[in-house]
């Protein structure tokens, strides 16, 4: 199929705006992203990395992973050692896991043997991608797939790594004091836009639970999916944690005056763009995360938030220099030991990186208020020199 445009997807969105004389833009994300069988996350093709459409934290180095294996294992050990399931929705082609189980077989065998992953996934195409990826943990009975439901009752950690910032979001403007929505339409030029009034209460009760507003003439979006998709994670989890990690903000920051235009972005071969009435079904498209809805309404079901900060804090407690030296160690080739620098930085530099924008949210459930180790002070990481 024509990477630049899929006709049938087009076909269906148009007889849906016909049917209701206009779809919100949450309605029309949805059908771009995830419609069963056209839309982008769904369909079969390249995705994630250099002959993609982005990179994530996990495909730019196992060092991802691997930290982040560090902390499960604390989690583990915290829930008392027994049966620990790492739950992953939106597992891409499967990367994280592949890292997190290497990682947890190499340095912590006791661990392994009480693990199951299990994944979320919507994909048939990335199943397959994931299957053939972590054959040798599914062999090994730690892998499997699940639906949703089938959580329920979990104890361990909930995790995701860009998946929030992809659920469908309503656009927002405020006019003469007033909330209105975009609805999208059709017409003899394509898809349009129109202002209406709002499709729903929930998008008035979210600002109020933040407190927050849209200034005058801005637009911005509001990821009510992403607050339904908090308080069932709260449900299916009996006693664990929720780490997510995701670029966005606190509230505060993300509905800020000066964001007139609010976050929303496509992406498509590595390029952003702000029109997603084009390449419709063949390009990603995301918003900055709310992180304060995230722990609110996490709260009201029971999820503590334990740590929130920038990947680089996280990445750095967990031991990110000392990996990066020992890695630097046993590379004999000088090119080798600066490519592998240089890749390692996006993780945890805030310019051109990755370091600032993305964050983490470590939230529990029945686990009291433990000190986790991604909770270590920046200060107290003392870098060697010549580090990079």
């Amino acid at each position: 199929m024509n990477d630049e445009v899929k006709p049938e997807l087009l076909d269906i969105i148009i007889e849906q705006i016909a049917q209701t004389d206009g779809i919100t833009f949450a309605e029309f994300m949805q059908q771009a992203l995830y419609h069963p069988k056209f839309g982008y996350y769904t369909a079969s093709r390249t995705r994630i990395g250099k002959q993609g459409d982005f990179f994530t934290s996990s495909s730019v180095h196992s060092c991802f992973g691997r930290l982040i294996a560090r902390q499960l294992g604390q989690m583990w050990q915290l829930l008392g050692g027994h049966e620990f399931i790492i739950a992953e929705q939106g597992a891409g082609e499967g990367h994280l896991c592949l890292d997190i189980l290497d990682a947890v077989a190499e340095e912590a065998p006791e661990f392994y043997a009480k693990l199951n992953y299990r994944i979320v996934e919507i994909s048939v195409d990335n199943c397959q991608r994931q299957a053939e990826m972590l054959q040798h943990h599914v062999d090994a009975g730690r892998v499997e797939w699940c639906e949703f439901a089938q959580l329920k009752g979990m104890q361990g950690c909930f995790l995701s790594n860009e998946l929030v910032d992809a659920f469908p979001v309503h656009l927002v403007e405020k006019h003469h004091g007033a909330l209105q929505e975009v609805f999208v339409v059709n017409t003899e030029t394509g898809f349009q836009e129109e202002l209406r009034p709002l499709s729903t209460d929930q998008i008035e009760d979210y600002f109020d639970q933040i407190g927050i507003e849209p200034l005058e003439g801005n637009r911005c979006e509001v990821n009510l999916a992403a607050c339904k998709w908090i308080r069932q994670v709260a449900e299916v989890m009996s006693r664990g944690f929720v780490l997510t990690v995701d670029y966005g903000y606190l509230a505060a920051e993300l509905y800020a005056p000066y964001r007139h235009a609010g976050t929303f972005l496509c992406y498509h071969k590595h390029q952003t763009n702000e029109n997603p009435y084009q390449l419709v079904g063949c390009q990603d498209m995301t918003a900055h995360v709310d992180f304060t809805t995230l722990q609110q309404v996490g709260r009201q079901r029971g999820l503590i938030s334990l740590f929130y900060g920038q990947q680089y804090q996280f990445l750095m407690a967990l031991g990110f220099l000392e990996m990066l030296i020992e890695m630097q160690a046993r590379e004999t080739d000088p090119n080798k030991a600066q490519a592998l620098r240089m890749n390692l930085k996006t993780l945890i530099l805030p310019e051109g990186g990755m370091g600032e924008s993305f964050k983490v949210l470590i939230q529990g459930k029945n686990v009291g208020s433990p000190e986790l180790l991604c909770q270590k002070r920046i200060q107290d990481i003392l870098p060697g020199p010549g580090i990079f």
